[in-house]
């Protein structure tokens, strides 16, 4: 087990996430008799896994953590002193270049989905507890607050100093930014002249290249477990070929009270959890923020409305290879385009 693995509450938060990473790995190690170089560690509150072949084998265990910490520092919300906590707290209106792009790729993701996907929605993801803050459950009147302030005006102009038109409004990344994480580190392998590599941080990944032998990298996708504490077990499996695959879910994050069980995805229309059936949704794109983003969109779409959503923007981004699983009446069923179809593997 990872050291930091040990720690009971990080390996249940970690526990469906990380069943992606070790099917990578075992299916990496199998490829040659050295195997691959392999890097693991902790960042922005889960695991990160990287599988890459490299002639000299560089240990790059150094260049990931300080590209991790820098990007920690910018745009966590678990960091007292990030960039990000200061903007919300309205102490600075200057951000750097990570925080710049992640709200651009944002505005341009919220204008795409219609408003599905959001990123002032911080406070009212801290209201239901899915942050740093204790929960609240907002009753009516606080709730109209909240969505007051997640719907205030955002500007950026170009020397990054970012203007908010309701000074209560908090920004929240994290529907995007693991993906924007992935997609540096995958530059910063790229730069190093490293052709064949897998990345993968909390569940995020994005492949490059193939393996040794022309094989493509093979990524698992979790069956949506009964409850937080259920074992991992592998439903499908993709071959990635020079992409990302993000998959959101709304079945380890949530709460229960009074029998009902509140989603970590909250609808930036309503202010309040998902109640729909859609129980994951799972995305593979060029980019790893945009399969990241529109993962979230999907989850709070809902089956129906992101089905429609797809057939009418067919040849865009985030609307290729796309797959759904969904409860009906109690049963596990799935959705696929055929372009995600044309990458499923048989697991074993």
């Amino acid at each position: 087990m990872i050291p930091w693995l040990k720690d009971k509450s990080v390996r249940q938060a970690c526990a469906g996430r990380f069943l992606v990473a070790a099917a990578v790995a075992l299916a990496a190690v199998a490829c040659r008799p050295e195997g691959p170089v392999q890097l693991y560690g902790e960042a922005q509150g889960t695991y990160y896994s990287i599988q890459y072949f490299d002639s000299g084998r560089r240990n790059l265990q150094p260049q990931v953590d300080s590209l991790l910490d820098a990007f920690d520092l910018s745009a966590s919300l678990w960091v007292d002193s990030s960039l990000l906590r200061r903007l919300n707290a309205n102490e600075t209106d200057s951000v750097d270049d990570i925080l710049a792009t992640l709200l651009e790729h944002s505005q341009e993701v919220c204008r795409y989905s219609g408003g599905a996907f959001d990123v002032r929605i911080g406070r009212l993801v801290q209201a239901w507890g899915f942050s740093f803050k204790t929960r609240e459950e907002p009753d009516s009147a606080m709730l109209a607050t909240l969505l007051e302030a997640s719907r205030g005006g955002i500007g950026i102009d170009s020397n990054n100093h970012v203007s908010k038109e309701n000074p209560a409004t908090e920004l929240d990344f994290n529907a995007i930014a693991q993906g924007y994480a992935v997609d540096l580190l995958a530059s910063m392998f790229d730069s190093l002249g490293i052709e064949s590599y897998l990345i993968d941080v909390g569940g995020e990944v994005t492949a490059r290249g193939c393996k040794p032998g022309g094989k493509p990298w093979r990524v698992g996708i979790e069956r949506p477990a009964a409850d937080r504490y259920s074992a991992p077990v592998v439903m499908t499996a993709v071959e990635l070929r020079d992409g990302s695959l993000v998959t959101s879910g709304s079945y380890r994050k949530y709460y229960e009270k009074d029998g009902q069980r509140y989603s970590h995805t909250i609808d930036p229309a309503t202010g309040r959890p998902v109640t729909h059936s859609l129980l994951s949704a799972s995305v593979v794109e060029k980019e790893c923020w945009m399969a990241d983003a529109m993962a979230t969109a999907y989850m709070v779409m809902g089956l129906e409305k992101a089905k429609a959503f797809i057939a009418s923007h067919s040849g865009q981004p985030g609307t290729g290879a796309v797959m759904f699983i969904y409860d009906n009446g109690g049963q596990l069923e799935t959705y696929a385009t055929p372009q995600f179809q044309s990458l499923q593997t048989k697991t074993r």
